[in-house]
């Protein structure tokens, strides 16, 4: 999964990039980086289980 496809899951679960980055141990800045290469399935898995914790309320 690209990058943007990523940005994207994420603007539509109502969250910002800073939220993921932090739940992921990394800073904003480095997760924006990670953002330009595409994402490995395991990497695709993990984050999609961040947003969906984020989104419970």
């Amino acid at each position: 999964m690209s990058g943007a496809e990523i940005k994207q899951l994420i603007k539509e679960a109502g969250l910002k990039c800073w939220q993921i980055a932090e739940r992921l141990g990394i800073t904003d800045g480095n997760f924006s980086r990670r953002l330009r290469k595409p994402f490995s399935g395991e990497e695709v898995e993990r984050i999609k289980a961040i947003i969906a914790e984020l989104k419970e309320p």
